[in-house]
């Protein structure tokens, strides 16, 4: 099973934009999100080994093929992309392969096929749990599919990895909070969330431009992701990434709308101790012209205080307190939080 996350474990990323993929989603530009083009085989392993020339030799080292449908590309492709990472493991230079795929790719026949190889999680596209969600994102699939390719992955003793996405057309907080309960539900032992981001040239940047569908900016989808990552932290489910990874085209003038920000996490982080901070002080009988102390978890103070302070200013706003303090505690964990009022 993979170890998923740490200081030490660092991923090779190889990635195959669209293949696989029977369709195109209304939201996805694999290019422009990996800022990968075309596919070429006989590029991967000078990949893997300029990556691996660059790690330390302690770290624990998974290669993953991302970007598109893994296990819905051609067979003997799959294969042979699998025997070449194995090389890698059996000589113990990497502890595993990851790769990511979608729900209606995860056949029995799929999973017997892996079976030879070491395969540490496997990444599930879900995105919604919602059919009303996945019919307007044109996904091709349902949700009762998506629950049957997690319950296979989990029963084989594989580490399930879940991948939903906020601000999806036809979804809303409510939904987005049940997919991610139930792929908690399902077994999953690490999430990455994905605000979405509207690319030019992709069917939902139309949506966007004739007015059918409205992106959600920065601020919507950190209030949004809060009460996930909550989730996360009481269930004990790990969370990889908030956010797509920065690339130059995030950047440039192929983003045209959507919550898009190279410290997206941190950002939502920061709504989070936010919330929980409100929560405190709505307990307190008087606040007005009070200083607001809390304790917090040791390297939490920036998400704790908020981008350029603004949990700090919201705080002063709304309670009327006249500082805001914060202390790292190392009794403290996760985003647990104590106040005292002086």
């Amino acid at each position: 099973m993979s170890r998923l996350t740490g200081a030490r474990h660092k991923t090779v990323p190889i990635f195959i934009p669209h293949m696989g993929c029977p369709h195109r989603c209304v939201f996805c530009d694999q290019c422009a999100i990996s800022g990968h083009g075309e596919f070429d085989i006989s590029c991967v392993q000078a990949e893997i080994e300029t990556a691996l020339a660059t790690l330390a030799p302690d770290a624990e080292v998974e290669i993953a093929y991302f970007g598109g449908s893994f296990t819905a590309i051609d067979r003997s492709l799959m294969l042979a992309l699998l025997r070449l990472a194995q090389t890698y493991v059996d000589a113990g230079q990497v502890s595993g392969i990851r790769f990511s795929t979608r729900p209606d790719a995860v056949s029995e026949d799929v999973l017997d096929a892996l079976t030879p190889f070491t395969v540490s999680a496997i990444e599930l596209g879900l995105q919604s749990m919602d059919d009303g969600v996945l019919a307007a994102c044109r996904r091709g699939h349902t949700a009762a599919e998506a629950r049957d390719a997690c319950r296979r992955i989990v029963s084989r003793g594989y580490t399930l990895v879940g991948q939903m996405m906020l601000g999806l057309p036809a979804s809303d907080a409510d939904k987005e909070m049940a997919t991610a309960r139930e792929i908690c539900d399902l077994g999953a032992r690490a999430m990455r969330i994905y605000p979405t981001v509207v690319f030019d040239g992709t069917a939902l940047a139309a949506m966007m431009r004739a007015g059918s569908y409205t992106p959600i900016d920065n601020a919507e989808a950190a209030r949004r992701c809060a009460p996930i990552l909550a989730l996360l932290e009481e269930r004990d489910v790990g969370l990889l990434r908030v956010g797509l990874c920065a690339s130059e085209t995030l950047s440039s003038s192929r983003v045209v709308g959507g919550a898009n920000h190279p410290a997206l996490g941190e950002l939502c982080y920061g709504a989070l101790f936010l919330a929980r901070m409100e929560a405190l002080l709505d307990g307190c009988v008087s606040t007005e012209g009070r200083v607001a102390c809390f304790d917090i978890p040791r390297g939490k103070q920036s998400q704790a205080l908020g981008q350029r302070r603004t949990n700090v200013r919201a705080l002063i706003e709304h309670y009327g307190v006249s500082e805001v303090r914060v202390r790292e505690c190392d009794t403290l964990t996760g985003t647990q939080l104590k106040l005292t009022i002086i």
